[in-house]
């Protein structure tokens, strides 16, 4: 791969993955979690997320009213737990919904 399209390519690839992830994000938080489980379980289910990339979008989330968040002592430790707010969940199922609409047609048109 020549070097404009390799980074074409990369550009491309990180955009489709950041909405991606944000769904897969918001998945996970059905039951709540805290940063380290969460990371854990997507990477588990063969979605790499760095801490970079992952605080920030929980951050964006929360202030987005799509989750709520508290501090807890768990094993001596300050955590903070995620979990999807009611609008989070409402969303959610709307963004399911669209998903399943976009894989579908895209599927049917990559067998084309």
């Amino acid at each position: 791969m020549s070097a404009p399209t390799a980074e074409l390519y990369e550009n491309l690839r990180l955009e489709l993955r950041r909405g991606a992830l944000t769904l897969a994000v918001l998945t996970q938080l059905r039951a709540e979690q805290y940063g380290y489980t969460l990371r854990k379980a997507l990477c588990d289910a063969g979605l790499e997320i760095d801490e970079s990339t992952l605080y920030p979008l929980l951050r964006r989330l929360e202030t987005q009213g799509l989750l709520v968040s508290e501090w807890r002592e768990e094993n001596k430790r300050s955590k903070r737990f995620y979990r999807l707010a009611p609008e989070g969940e409402a969303l959610l199922q709307q963004l399911l919904m669209e998903w399943q609409v976009i894989n579908t047609a895209i599927t049917r048109m990559a067998k084309e």
